[in-house]
């Protein structure tokens, strides 16, 4: 969204100073704070907001399943910034019937990401240094992009744990990154953005590359792949591990994750010779 349209939406709704006290119901929404140059302006944040490491200072408002509402009060917010789609809509209505100002700022697929820290640099007054890193991304992704446009495809599964193995579909932004590396993400077409798969389904998508994050337990995700050795990767040792707290949170370290997943993807054409 244009900066000038944001600007003169706020104005219309009455906000025309830049919000000094900013609560986050998100982890990422405190990561994309920070990339926009407002980290001095944060004064509550949720639980699992570890980057950059002087989150970890700020007073804890709750987390992903429940915010303590009276703490929020307290800290005398300006602005609360929610999470579509992570935050409740019945969470969102209680805090506005407390007096408080939320906004939400979505992040849709991986062009989002450059334009909520233009939202966010508009609301919080850091315009000049939330747009340069906008257009930092945006640099970024471009390169990418370019670099994997002709690359030849590769059949891709996403893979969290193993008892039973859940992986994501085509609305998770962790397949966009699949897809930006020239991948397919095997399980684009599951109906919900994260669900758990049987072994049969998996043995029928038949993926070229598995990739897991570091923090799950990859003895067992291997041991889980050996015992369907007849699969493509596993054949092929095609399993990867990578940071999976990159790829999990829509910030502008989401494409540092993507190269991970990038590379995996490269090394995997390599053994194949393609």
């Amino acid at each position: 969204m244009c900066r000038t349209i944001i600007l003169a939406a706020l104005l219309s709704c009455g906000v025309a100073q830049a919000a000094q006290r900013v609560v986050t119901l998100a982890p990422n929404l405190a990561e994309l704070v920070c990339a926009a140059g407002a980290c001095m302006q944060l004064v509550g944040v949720v639980s699992y907001s570890d980057f950059p490491v002087q989150l970890a200072k700020l007073p804890h408002v709750g987390d992903a399943y429940a915010l303590n509402l009276e703490q929020i009060v307290a800290l005398s917010p300006d602005l609360v910034l929610s999470w579509p789609g992570g935050t409740s809509p019945q969470t969102v209505a209680r805090l506005r019937g407390l007096g408080l100002h939320v906004v939400p700022v979505p992040v849709r697929g991986l062009d989002g990401v450059a334009d909520a820290l233009e939202q966010l640099g508009a609301l919080l007054g850091t315009a000049p240094i939330a747009d340069k890193a906008a257009a930092g991304y945006r640099r970024h992704l471009q390169a990418l992009r370019k670099r994997y446009r002709n690359a030849p495809r590769l059949r891709v599964m996403y893979q969290v744990e193993t008892s039973p193995a859940f992986t994501v579909s085509r609305r998770s932004t962790i397949s966009d990154v699949i897809t930006l590396c020239g991948g397919i993400n095997v399980f684009a077409g599951l109906s919900q953005i994260a669900a758990p798969v049987n072994k049969e389904s998996v043995i029928a998508a038949n993926p070229d590359v598995v990739i897991f994050g570091r923090k799950d337990d990859g003895r067992a995700v291997r041991e889980y792949w050996r015992s369907v050795s007849q699969a493509t990767a596993e054949k092929n040792h095609n399993l990867y591990a990578v940071d999976d707290d990159l790829l999990a949170r829509s910030t502008p370290r989401l494409l540092d994750g993507a190269e991970e997943v990038c590379v995996a993807l490269d090394e995997a054409r390599r053994k194949a010779g393609r």
